[in-house]
């Protein structure tokens, strides 16, 4: 098992872990909005944290939202830097074409993932290595109908 980190926080509703051995922690509504059907708003959580050098937190949709109500988020993951000290707010986006979606405070709106993250060396090179996959993008593992056999 993984060390936990120690991260400082100002906030009214403190981010929670629903069960034992979840990756992400439930973000809030710090403020009621009504978001009609196509429409996006963002909402304060009011959590502040001060993460540690070497980490950051990824703010991820909820699947019950999405799957129910057709709520995400606009700029999934979002990302918080290290070094931002500033209200954690969520573009939350309703994508149900006929019905509204009422936020009320204290609704679970997002989630938070904090991970530790390497510091990379971007090596300028003039042939990159040979791969598997190779330059193959988007829809090129193909994808599979019916059950597996």
């Amino acid at each position: 098992m993984i060390d936990s980190v120690d991260v400082p926080i100002i906030a009214s509703h403190i981010p929670l872990y629903a069960h034992p051995g979840d990756a992400a922690a439930d973000l809030v509504a710090a403020e009621a909005v009504r978001l009609e059907p196509g429409q996006r708003a963002l909402v304060g959580t009011g959590v502040r944290v001060a993460l540690p050098d070497g980490y950051v937190a990824f703010v991820v949709p909820r699947s019950g939202l999405a799957a129910t109500h057709g709520i995400t988020i606009v700029n999934a993951p979002g990302t918080v830097d290290a070094g931002y000290r500033g209200e954690i707010r969520v573009s939350l986006l309703n994508t149900d074409s006929a019905s509204a979606y009422e936020v009320a405070v204290g609704d679970r709106i997002a989630q938070v993932i904090v991970m530790p993250i390497p510091r990379v060396r971007f090596v300028p090179v003039d042939r990159l290595p040979e791969s598997t996959r190779g330059e193959a993008g988007f829809g090129s593992t193909g994808y599979q109908t019916g059950a597996a056999t």
